[in-house]
């Protein structure tokens, strides 16, 4: 499905028309503010209020662990996702280990886990000691698929990790009454869908806010970035003071370097923090500009009828952290073949995740088709949130060209 046909402002309005007029073609003489120089997939946006901030955290001296912009950063990315607390941590894979170390899971339990997602999802259970069960994916929204995950649920499952894959929400209504009837603990793996919204019990809720606890990552290519960083978001006011006191070696607040039991290093620096508060600040800024890069996408490759595009279902709000198609039959060339030419023509692409049960870490023969099917033909355009309009139109020029190749 497309996204809907939103309303792209300004610059990007302009440039849209100007491409549609031109029948979808650009000249490089056209594009000489990007002629001759490589489309990233993602190129980061820093703001002058990130620098501002920034500047201030190294003037005040406080770079590492402790400083004011932590718990700001903390409490105003907390409210931003609509929970009450707000736990850093050095980086996404750090907080969803805190979220499994905090809920008690480890050795003898486990933990279901959508195959097609970034390796750290699995990996994070494996550092707790538990053990990752992979669930394969739905067709429609690329995510874990609910009546897969109740087919897999075991006497040993005690938690579902739910990744809102490249920016669509995850079916939560379906996955948090599976969960409820069989006793599980949903944690969201937010870490690409910054700001994404489901509709539940009529409302619209943020990601992050509808399990147990969610957590985000900061990384560079990310909605929002702190260089590295990331955060455990809960309304559990137990588990986020647990989570916080296991991430500083659980040390004794009221007796230094007293240490009950073993804990983690995994502290974000003031630093991350300032540069994260303003990120924070242009939140709306950001995601506005996500929308308007899906909205030129779809218009600028409408009409390619072999080409799928994301996701977008009615209960979902989605914010298309990368723009992402699937080479169907009929194209003329597979999703390998679109990428070269892509590189070709200096513009940088991404393949889907490899499904996580067929990495020779958690290799054990399963076969789970339909996430093998999306992981084969998927690719990921340029879609940072500093890519221009005019960067986005030669992307789709390229493409285009691909698509009437004999």
């Amino acid at each position: 499905m497309h996204p809907g046909p939103g309303i792209c402002y300004g610059v990007y309005s302009g440039c849209l028309s100007w491409f549609l007029a031109k029948g979808g073609e650009v000249t490089s003489k056209q594009l000489t503010s990007t002629a001759g120089t490589r489309i990233p997939v993602a190129r980061t946006a820093i703001g002058q209020r990130e620098k501002e901030l920034v500047r201030q955290c190294l003037d005040s001296g406080w770079v590492s662990s402790a400083g004011e912009f932590i718990p700001r950063f903390e409490t105003q990315f907390a409210r931003f996702c609509g929970v009450a607390h707000g736990v850093s941590a050095m980086n996404g894979t750090c907080a969803l280990h805190l979220a499994l170390a905090a809920l008690g899971i480890g050795p003898g339990d486990e933990v279901l886990v959508p195959s097609l997602t970034f390796v750290a999802t699995a990996n994070a259970v494996a550092h707790a000691g538990a053990k990752p069960i992979f669930v394969d994916s739905e067709a429609k929204t690329w995510n874990m698929d609910p009546a897969a995950l109740q087919a897999a649920v075991t006497p040993r499952s005690k938690a579902v990790i739910v990744v809102h894959l490249y920016g669509h929400p995850a079916d939560m209504p379906a996955i948090l009454e599976i969960a409820e009837r069989n006793g599980l603990v949903v944690i969201e793996d937010a870490a690409e869908a910054h700001g994404a919204q489901v509709l539940h019990d009529g409302k619209w809720r943020r990601v992050g806010s509808l399990g147990r606890v969610g957590c985000f990552s900061f990384y560079g290519n990310k909605i929002l970035t702190t260089g590295e960083g990331g955060m455990l978001v809960t309304d559990d006011q137990e588990l986020a003071e647990r989570a916080a006191w296991l991430r500083g070696h659980a040390m004794d607040s009221r007796r230094p370097y007293w240490h009950e039991e073993i804990g983690y290093n995994y502290r974000m620096t003031n630093l991350q923090a300032a540069l994260g508060l303003g990120q924070l600040e242009r939140v709306d800024e950001i995601l506005e500009s996500k929308l308007q890069v899906a909205s030129l996408y779809a218009k600028g490759l409408a009409g390619i009828d072999s080409l799928v595009h994301p996701p977008a279902e009615a209960w979902a709000k989605s914010v298309y952290w990368m723009y992402s198609l699937l080479v169907a039959e009929g194209f003329p060339t597979d999703r390998d073949g679109l990428r070269a030419a892509l590189e070709e023509a200096g513009i940088g692409t991404r393949p889907f995740f490899h499904p996580l049960h067929t990495l020779p870490p958690y290799a054990q023969g399963q076969s789970l088709p339909v996430c093998e099917d999306l992981a084969r033909r998927g690719l990921n355009l340029p879609s940072g949130p500093a890519i221009s309009p005019e960067e986005i139109a030669q992307v789709c020029q390229a493409v285009r060209r691909a698509a009437i190749r004999s």
